[in-house]
């Protein structure tokens, strides 16, 4: 099957190889224009058209609900970044001396750190070591107590790539009374990605990755009976049932998942990522899917075919997404990464190699250009 590509969305390509998506990604021109016309706006007249845009806020969070399957828009907070989402949850939750949360040793800083702040409660961190498991899944679930509160899990590991299957993780701790947390920074606007499949209680992602969108946003999902279960430490006009009404003295919070949302929204980068996500669903997030992992499997085999190459990410179907890293053999990897930046070949050093993450748009002939700039930079070794 063919898909088209609407390369005018993409105008970088003309003159950078971005294989960095996992990190940050250029915007699309429909992102830029929708940016534009809201400064534009704020600048001849200001706030006057306000309702519009809170009606630009229920239209993202009712897209971003359609993009994960959430059984309600009500299920979307918009908070700042992935790290909010992931304190909300930590310092929502009533810990008790003994608890332990189970993770896995690849987790990006956000999904450790505040994990194990929790260590003044009494609360036990395990991390799992996933790579010399035969099943990481297993792993975890084996790891797993009477005691453990709390499974918190990428979807797809930063540094490695390995995607994680989550539906035997969730479906695990939703048998037993265990709470389901992921962080799908890495997975949202990349791969399918299902909240009721999965039995997740909390989700979390920033919308600047494969979403295609700016900082500052992030999707916060809450799974409607687990809302009250999490204590509020947040609070302000935004966050009351009763928004809007600014001369009651009594208040309770949002029945919504906007209860978790305090103050003023950031409406930029709402409308910013708005038009993103319109642009994902409009291609279709199971096109994205094809195209992004034949770019994938691309990438794998131009490395499992060169001997001072070696693969870092799983080559198996269905282990991976939109990461491939990778470690060249007789070079510093901060060298080989920096020349590689100056070539314009934008990618990141992580996991002890190199990481290379495009999206579904981008060439094949850009990830050639890649590997053949590693190949002249080697040869010159």
């Amino acid at each position: 099957m063919t898909h088209s590509i609407d390369e005018n969305e993409f105008p970088h390509i003309a003159q950078l190889n971005y294989l960095n998506h996992a990190a940050v990604a250029p915007w699309p021109r429909c992102v830029a224009t929708a940016v534009s016309e809201f400064a534009e706006q704020n600048a001849l007249v200001g706030a006057q058209h306000y309702p519009r845009w809170m009606g630009t806020e229920i239209k993202l969070r009712q897209r971003l609900a359609q993009l994960i399957n959430a059984p309600s828009w009500d299920d979307i907070a918009l908070l700042k970044n992935t790290s909010e989402a992931l304190s909300v949850v930590a310092y929502g939750i009533d810990w008790q001396a003994g608890d332990n949360i189970v993770t896995s040793d690849q987790e990006f800083p956000s999904n450790r750190i505040v994990w194990e702040s929790l260590k003044q409660f009494g609360v036990e961190l395990r991390e799992v070591d996933l790579t010399s498991a035969a099943s990481p899944e297993q792993a975890l679930i084996n790891t797993m107590d009477s005691n453990t509160r709390l499974l918190t899990i990428s979807s797809i590991q930063y540094a490695s790539g390995l995607k994680m299957n989550l539906a035997p993780l969730g479906h695990h701790c939703r048998t037993n009374e265990t709470l389901f947390c992921v962080d799908a920074i890495q997975s949202l606007g990349a791969v399918p990605f299902d909240v009721q499949a999965i039995d997740a209680d909390f989700v979390m992602a920033d919308g600047h990755k494969w979403m295609l969108g700016p900082e500052g946003l992030a999707l916060f999902y809450c799974r409607a009976e687990r809302r009250d279960q999490l204590k509020l430490n947040q609070y302000g006009w935004h966050m009351v049932e009763a928004i809007g009404d600014y001369d009651t003295r009594s208040w309770t919070p949002a029945n919504s998942a906007r209860r978790f949302e305090c103050g003023s929204p950031n409406m930029l980068a709402i409308h910013a990522l708005n038009a993103a996500i319109g642009l994902i669903l409009e291609t279709g997030i199971e096109t994205i899917e094809t195209l992004l992992l034949a770019r994938s499997a691309h990438m794998i085999k131009i490395i499992s075919g060169n001997p001072r190459l070696t693969l870092l990410t799983p080559a198996e179907r269905g282990r991976y997404g939109g990461i491939v890293t990778f470690h060249a053999a007789g070079v510093d990897q901060q060298k080989l990464y920096l020349q590689l930046m100056k070539e314009e070949v934008i990618c990141a050093q992580r996991g002890g190699g190199l990481r290379f993450s495009p999206h579904y748009y981008t060439p094949l002939a850009q990830l050639d250009f890649a590997f053949e700039a590693i190949n002249g930079i080697l040869a010159k070794i």
